[in-house]
Formats: C-alpha cells, structure tokens, sequence
C-alpha cells in the first residue's frame, strides 16, 4: 500500500532523511523507532507532502506522490495525526470534524460523520463546544477521528501517546489496532515503544536519517535486540 524507496531530505544543507526505504502492507502496523532528531517526524512529512524529498520515490498503492502537494495526497487516501495534533480552536469539535470531509472524493455528506460519532461518544456529547474544552486525551481522539472521517487507506500518526494518562493511551492504541484491522497501513512514530510494539507487526529503527534494524514485533529476538539499542 505505501512504498518508499532510497528517500532523501534535507532542511537547507542538513541532510536529515538519507536513504530510508520501507514498505507498509494494507491491514499492517509499522512502528517507526528511534531516538529524538533522528529523522522520523521528518520522514513522515515527507510522506504527506509536508516536506518536499530531495530525491527518491514514495508511492501510494501504485501511485506515485513524492513531491506533490498534500491535498492531492490526502484525496488519494492518505491522512496523517501530527504529532501536535492540529487541533482548530476555533472551531467547535463537529467543525474539526466536518473537515475531515475534505479528505473525500466527491460529494462529502455529513451524514459521513455518523459511525465516527457513534466510536467516540464522548466526541458527540461534546459536538457543539468548542475545541478547546476538550482535554489532551479528547484532543488527540479528535485528531484521530477526524481522519478516519475520509476512511483512508494509509494512515500516519506522530507520537500519539504523547503527555496522555496511562487509560487513555491504551484506548488511543486501541482506536490504531481498529484502524489496522478495517484494512489501513499504519505507520505508527512513538517513543512509548513497550506499548507500541505490543500493536505493531514490523518494526524499523532510524539512526542519523536512516533505517539500521527492522524486525518483526512478535520476534522475541528482535524485540530484545531493538530495546537494547534504545537502552530502554
């Protein structure tokens, strides 16, 4: 479902991405691991469109999207929860919600809003308030809910545990277990890797902009050998 093949980026003459290539299958969870600045946030970006690759290819289940703008990649069925969440205080939490419609080819009837209120009732109890009532834990529900609004078919999600309550991170990981098994390729940047790799299928670790392990998350081996390298 996503491709990526010897990808490279920089901020002006930092060479920040050198090389990496992976590969996400529909229906997978891929845990990106690595230490703060190595790379992975970057990386992301550089999937969604934020950040323009300087060289390499990234595609999107056949369709080349290196390069091109990010709406044109979010309407091929790819959406991304930043690490910071993105949250619209203005705007109350159907509002938010509402623009995840954008994502959609074609007409975007709210009525498209339905099963994703019905998930996160707390959500709906809260749909005309605005987005700033919400705690941390409901900010970064309404982050995930708002992409899942468009169904899409690759997911991207920065460090989503991030100063959350050891409850609400568990149902956050829940919602990506939901999301993977609706048939999404997630690619999961988290730094709670104990919790991480008890949802993901495959692994990569990043060091200096580049992946230098990968491994299956089941592979008692593996694991034991990534936790060491993070010393964690």
């Amino acid at each position: 479902m996503l491709s990526i093949k010897d990808l490279h980026s920089h901020y002006g003459l930092s060479h920040v991405i050198q090389g990496i290539s992976l590969e996400v299958a529909a229906g997978e969870i891929l845990g990106v691991f690595g230490r703060n600045g190595v790379g992975k946030t970057t990386l992301l970006k550089n999937i969604a469109g934020w950040v323009k690759p300087s060289s390499g290819s990234i595609e999107l289940n056949g369709q080349a999207i290196g390069g091109i703008e990010p709406d044109a990649i979010n309407r091929a069925g790819l959406a991304i929860v930043p690490e910071d969440r993105r949250i619209f205080p203005g705007l109350t939490v159907q509002e938010n919600l509402e623009l995840g419609l954008l994502g959609l080819k074609g007409a975007k009837p709210a009525s498209k809003l339905n099963p994703v209120l019905e998930r996160f009732p707390r959500l709906a109890e809260r749909a005309k308030q605005s987005a700033t009532t919400l705690s941390g834990g409901e900010q970064q529900m309404l982050s995930l809910a708002r992409i899942m609004v468009a169904e899409p078919r690759v997911v991207l999600i920065d460090e989503p545990s991030e100063g959350l309550a050891p409850m609400i991170v568990a149902e956050i990981f829940a919602i990506v277990r939901e999301m993977r098994d609706a048939g999404c390729a997630v690619v999961l940047v988290e730094q709670n890797i104990h919790e991480a790799l008890a949802v993901c299928d495959r692994f990569v670790l990043i060091e200096r902009g580049a992946v230098v392990f990968a491994g299956a998350a089941e592979d008692d081996a593996a694991r034991a050998a990534l936790l060491e390298k993070l010393a964690v």
